[in-house]
């Protein structure tokens, strides 16, 4: 790994701050008098099974102790004071994107861990409480961690072992900060491009995605306690909500800050049936076959077109899809988080403007089923306010019994109990080399060669090499979204290699001439890299037609788009036209539209989110590694074309599910079916519907059917 230079500098500031904090203990130092806990009793005794000891912890607590352990506040709001903690008797305490502490070292995080742990244990009862963070792509909140492919590109390796990996990976270094809970993974089925998070998803089929889940095993373990408390997101349908044109159209000429989300946090409008299988069916997986703990809804609402479209239901208030689906029919035991003030968009009848928290909603949200709420910067009042509607009858006692047998059960599975403290022992995990090796890796195998014209790739290895794009030499614009902050950040935010470095560590022996805006000379060049796409976006923020981040850094400040940029295109349509042979790589969170391109372009790589290790990029663009991935969205041949998904009745992409150029032999008859396929197709020589037959055959592989996946594939030539 090579440090860039700021963050070289950077690092040198931390290295002193991580000395001196290596030299405290893991306990805090200005410990509160501990609580004195009862004599003898049997939830202290970790020979008890699990549901004895909650028995007893819950038949001794407070209703106010009940309601602090379904509450959840943000480390902003009780950083300042940690005794707020003790005093809330909070069950939890979360990061938001971008909220850490100082200086962002894994020492420091361990040392904050351990200060609001040291309040929660001075209760009365002394129970711990449980921190959690968003490490969605790794720990990407922490400066020097491990940064991975966001999980568009994560579906393009097909590897369910690699997702493993990567779980644990994380796992590994979320706890050696001193958490042990990750609101990951997303297992949302993304089914519209212009949705700003799409990335966040492995893949438009369900099937793929349920086939991914493997990366909830490593982070769990074999069970709960060896690793981190996964929680998968979020419960159910956000990928699939519909876009509203009116609200896209409605934003245009108005500030950023009057915009609204056309799709994100919107209304899936579907029928029950179709929501089961292609909404609902991930999380039936995770929950049978991976044994998650911990569930978080969505800001979506499901409108059920069987009782007629127009009255839509927030899933945060949604008591038939979260006490009946997710823990009648599913049978889910663990807890259901709420996600950050989800409850807020509840409309309150009585008071219909107010986006703040009211009595109505809390009790909605309780009553629906919702065991903790993550109110970041109103958790007490949100306590006052439950309290009243207990004590008012309005919310059950035994509704109350339930959400916190539930949150205790996890924890004592988690051992927090008998080991509350973080260890600052693992800091060296944060960023390991071994994980790095994960990445570079996950890296590698998410490329997706579309095109390759005359065997451009992979280059010589003395190649006199051109590379020009904006998105060469940015690793904050390759790492994306949730990294470091909640919207990610243009520029030298992580440690890390960007894809420049990266081809010049791969290929020493090659000549290599960078140029940004593509201005410097083209003579004497062989091959020309572009390197272009997406700038860095989260929720809301990312979708087509919606607000521009205004607080961000300015290349964030663009219109979001499915086409290149104008910048982007024109240093495409430079290189291209000046050098014989023309690679063009797209660092994006989505396809890119860029069809009318195409015919300049010898080869076209989908290079997704990378993260940390762009090394992995130039592994196979010079051959170090194959290319094997395999697209897991439609690419879309036009934006008019969009939403367009595997299964489609009208399916005729640019580039369908599941291609994806091989640079190695084919190692199986289903490797030589699909390259026979796609060489057809390259070649004029296949039938009219190839794209739905290689999609379908995709899919059919990814739900277990290879017997289907051949029969297709092997229809495709004419």
């Amino acid at each position: 790994m090579r440090t860039r230079p700021r963050a070289r500098a950077r690092t040198a500031l931390l290295g002193v701050a991580a000395l001196a904090a290596s030299l405290l203990s893991a306990q805090p130092a200005t410990a509160r008098p501990a609580a004195t806990k009862p004599t003898g009793a049997v939830y202290l005794d970790a020979r008890q099974p699990v549901e004895r000891r909650v028995d007893d912890l819950l038949r001794r607590m407070t209703l106010e102790e009940k309601i602090g352990q379904m509450t959840q506040a943000e480390r902003a709001a009780v950083a300042e004071d940690p005794a707020l903690v003790a005093e809330w008797k909070l069950g939890s305490v979360l990061s938001g994107g971008g909220s850490v502490p100082t200086p962002n070292t894994p020492e420091a995080w361990v040392q904050m861990v351990n200060e609001f742990q040291e309040q929660a244990l001075s209760t009365r009862l002394g129970i711990p409480m449980i921190y959690g963070i968003d490490a969605v792509h790794g720990h990407g909140n922490v400066y020097g961690a491990t940064v991975f492919p966001h999980n568009i590109g994560l579906g393009a390796t097909r590897n369910p072992k690699l997702l493993e990996k990567i779980g644990k990976a994380t796992a590994d270094e979320v706890l050696a900060t001193g958490i042990p809970w990750n609101f990951a993974p997303c297992i949302c089925v993304a089914r519209d491009e212009r949705w700003g998070r799409t990335y966040e998803s492995f893949s438009e089929d369900p099937a793929l995605v349920a086939s991914l889940e493997t990366v909830i095993d490593g982070m769990q373990g074999r069970r709960l306690g060896d690793g981190v408390l996964a929680t998968v997101k979020h419960y159910a349908g956000d990928g699939d909500t519909r876009y509203d044109q009116a609200v896209a159209d409605a934003n245009v000429g108005k500030p950023w800050w009057e915009q609204r989300y056309p799709i994100d946090q919107g209304v899936t409008v579907t029928s029950r049936g179709r929501f089961n299988s292609v909404d609902l069916a991930p999380y039936v997986v995770a929950l049978t076959r991976h044994d998650v703990a911990s569930v978080m809804p969505s800001f979506s609402s499901v409108d059920w077109t069987e009782d007629g479209v127009g009255n839509p239901t927030k899933m945060h208030a949604n008591r038939d899809l979260i006490t009946g689906t997710l823990k009648g029919r599913l049978g889910f035991d663990g807890f259901v988080i709420s996600d950050w003030e989800g409850i807020h968009q509840i409309v309150d009848p009585a008071d219909p403007a107010n986006t703040a928290l009211t009595a109505y909603k809390v009790r909605l949200g309780v009553n629906s089923g919702i065991d903790m709420f993550m109110e970041p910067n109103t958790a007490k009042q949100f306590e006052d306010l439950l309290l009243a509607e207990v004590t008012a009858g309005r919310v059950s006692k035994a509704r109350i019994d339930d959400a916190v047998r539930r949150v205790l059960r996890v924890k004592f599975q988690l051992g927090l109990f008998e080991k509350p403290y973080a260890s600052a022992d693992r800091v060296g995990d944060v960023g390991s080399a071994k994980h790095r090796a994960i990445a570079r890796q996950a890296v590698a195998e998410s490329q997706v060669l579309l095109k390759n014209t005359d065997g451009v790739l992979p280059l010589r290895g003395n190649a006199k090499v051109y590379v020009a794009g904006r998105n060469a030499d940015d690793i904050g614009n390759q790492a994306g979204g949730w990294t470091i902050s909640w919207q990610g950040d243009s520029g030298d935010n992580i440690p890390g290699t960007t894809i420049l470095d990266g081809i010049r560590e791969v290929a020493p022996r090659a000549t290599v001439t960078y140029s940004a805006d593509a201005s410097a000379p083209t003579a004497g060049s062989d091959i020309g890299v572009v390197v272009v796409g997406e700038t860095p976006y989260a929720e809301g923020y990312g979708d087509v037609g919606g607000p521009e981040c205004g607080w961000c850094t300015v290349p964030q400040q663009e219109e979001k788009s499915l086409r290149l940029q104008p910048g982007d295109r024109a240093v495409v349509d430079k290189v291209c036209s000046a050098i014989d042979k023309c690679v063009v790589l797209v660092v994006s969170g989505r396809p890119q539209v860029l069809t009318d391109q195409l015919g300049q372009i010898d080869a076209l790589v989908a290079s997704w989110l990378p993260g940390s290790e762009g090394a992995g990029v130039a592994d196979v663009l010079f051959g170090k590694r194959p290319f094997t991935g395999r697209l897991s969205m439609t690419w879309p041949r036009d934006e008019a074309q969009v939403p367009i998904n595997v299964g489609d009745a009208d399916y005729r992409p640019l580039y369908p599910y599941g291609w994806g150029l091989r640079t190695d032999a084919p190692r199986s008859t289903l490797d030589k079916a699909r390259d026979a396929a796609q060489k057809a197709v390259l070649a004029g020589r296949a039938r009219s519907d190839w794209a739905k037959l290689i999609a379908g055959a995709d899919h059919a592989l990814a739900t277990g059917d290879e017997a289907r996946a051949y029969q297709l594939l092997r229809r495709v030539p004419r």
